[in-house]
């Protein structure tokens, strides 16, 4: 096992002396790369936003931007990194003082004032330039999608970077006027060779530890010897306790690399989706089949988090108003917990039993998640909260149900955000269930919503709001889908 290291524009750089819990940003700004800032510490902002080479879903490789102030440097042990300035010269053909195509469109097009966010919406933006299936879509100009230019660069890459003092407009421009990359670009290149392999981390100073293994074997015996262990996969809950909290763990261990945990598989019966795969990569590899989880992904923090972020660790957390629970509820979900020992199954609705906790025991971890087939055809995600995207929720409410000849013949329901834990709406479902989907049934429904739960009154919003929110979400369901039930 050797020492910790990072390639960070070509140039690999030892890991040592920082600290376990020392971030990407810290460890890069220690080393002159001070174009990567930090804005807010909690991956709100993007300024922090870098550029990670990963496992590719139609090439080997993919550039893919992440929160530098979320992940501890171990966690990019033997991978690579590009910043700002590396951008500056490895896609720009290698030329010394020539900008990147990227940062060439945002100086041209006004996208710069301060300039403190611009490296940040840079990284994103070029992480979207080298999407290998980026490809001419119609523009605004055509009335069709304004959050897609003509040259295919989805805006939604950009969500998670914030500008206070530019305005987004000639960032926007920016993004939409970008070519594609030149055959002689050495980071277009780099995609179709193998991505960086996973190595085994051993990381230990003044105490502490960061620690990875090759299998989850290995890991979940360790796990055995450390119960107290933090497990992180996208470090996108623990990197905001380690940063806002001061939090500290005498020992951390990695999971986002195991290959046990990355599997997805489609079978007859079930879909299983392995814990420690991005939520961007669940997405890109489903591309749709499973309809709700589609709707959900889009509604799920920024592009930049979801890069990061797991389904498993969006459950380990046990966190009230996580967007998952509610949709994994609806889809009758149950979750494989692993340990020394074995595995077992778990359905969702019997996986939480208080305020962050659950039945998953000391040494255990999420392996991963299995969604029963077939999947119910009516269904919907509502997420409400005071922003349309990167935003907590308020309530979030997931419906899946079976109409057939007009009856309801299956209803299920999570919640999130109106009681201690997810829940499922198991009286509304009663209410549903067998009775026709008329207004008169659904009216009847909501007002059985409005009472599910325990909501309360915080900064997010009253209880009052939150119960008229639940009933009115299945009234919007209702009036979106009647003519596709009926029909």
């Amino acid at each position: 096992m050797t020492a910790p290291r990072i390639t960070v524009n070509g140039t690999e750089a030892p890991i040592s002396p920082a600290a376990p819990h020392t971030t990407v940003l810290d460890f890069l700004r220690e080393r002159g790369l001070t174009g990567t800032k930090e804005g807010c510490a909690e991956g709100e902002c993007g300024a922090c936003a870098i550029l990670v080479a990963r496992p590719g879903t139609n090439e080997p490789t993919d550039w893919v931007a992440v929160n530098a102030c979320l992940l501890p440097a171990a966690a990019l042990d033997g991978q690579e990194v590009v910043t700002s300035e590396g951008l500056a010269t490895a896609g720009a053909s290698g030329a010394s003082g020539t900008l990147h195509p990227v940062q060439e469109e945002m100086t041209v097009r006004g996208g710069s004032q301060c300039g403190y966010c611009t490296p940040g919406f840079v990284c994103s933006m070029a992480a979207e330039y080298y999407r290998p299936d980026r490809c001419a879509h119609p523009g605004p100009a055509e009335g069709t999608d304004p959050e897609h230019g003509p040259n295919g660069f989805d805006l939604h890459a950009l969500s998670g970077n914030l500008c206070r003092c530019t305005g987004y407009r000639p960032i926007r421009d920016a993004a939409f006027a970008v070519g594609a990359p030149a055959d002689e670009d050495p980071l277009a290149r780099r995609r179709a060779q193998t991505p960086p392999a996973p190595v085994a981390t051993e990381y230990v100073h003044e105490g502490s530890a960061f620690l990875r293994k090759n299998t989850l074997g290995e890991t979940l015996r360790l796990l055995r010897e450390r119960p107290d262990a933090v497990v992180v996969a996208g470090s996108t809950d623990w990197g905001v306790e380690v940063n806002i909290r001061a939090r500290r763990a005498d020992c951390v261990i990695a999971v986002d690399r195991l290959p046990e945990l990355r599997e997805l598989r489609v079978g007859s019966d079930s879909i299983e989706i392995g814990a420690a795969l991005t939520l961007t990569e669940t997405e890109r590899r489903l591309d749709g089949q499973v309809p709700l989880l589609a709707q959900l992904f889009p509604q799920f923090a920024s592009r930049l988090i979801r890069n990061g972020a797991t389904l498993g660790g969006n459950l380990g957390t046990g966190s009230p108003i996580g967007d998952s629970p509610p949709v994994l509820l609806a889809l009758e979900a149950s979750v494989v917990l692993a340990d020394a020992d074995g595995e077992r199954q778990v359905p969702l609705a019997e996986y939480f039993t208080g305020y962050r906790q659950s039945v998953r025991r000391p040494g255990e971890l999420i392996r991963a998640v299995r969604v029963p087939l077939p999947l119910s055809p009516v269904v919907a995600f509502h997420k409400i909260a005071k922003r349309r995207f990167d935003d907590i929720s308020s309530v979030a409410v997931a419906f899946a149900l079976d109409v057939e000849d007009g009856i309801v013949r299956k209803a299920r329901i999570g919640l999130g955000g109106v009681a201690a834990t997810p829940i499922r709406a198991l009286t509304t479902e009663e209410a549903l269930e067998g009775r026709p989907w008329t207004a008169e049934t659904v009216e009847a429904a909501a007002r059985v919503l409005r009472a599910e739960g325990t909501p309360m009154d915080d900064q997010r919003a009253s209880a009052a709001y939150r119960s008229a929110m639940l009933g009115q979400s299945l009234l919007k369901l209702y009036a979106q889908t009647t003519e596709t039930v009926s029909s």
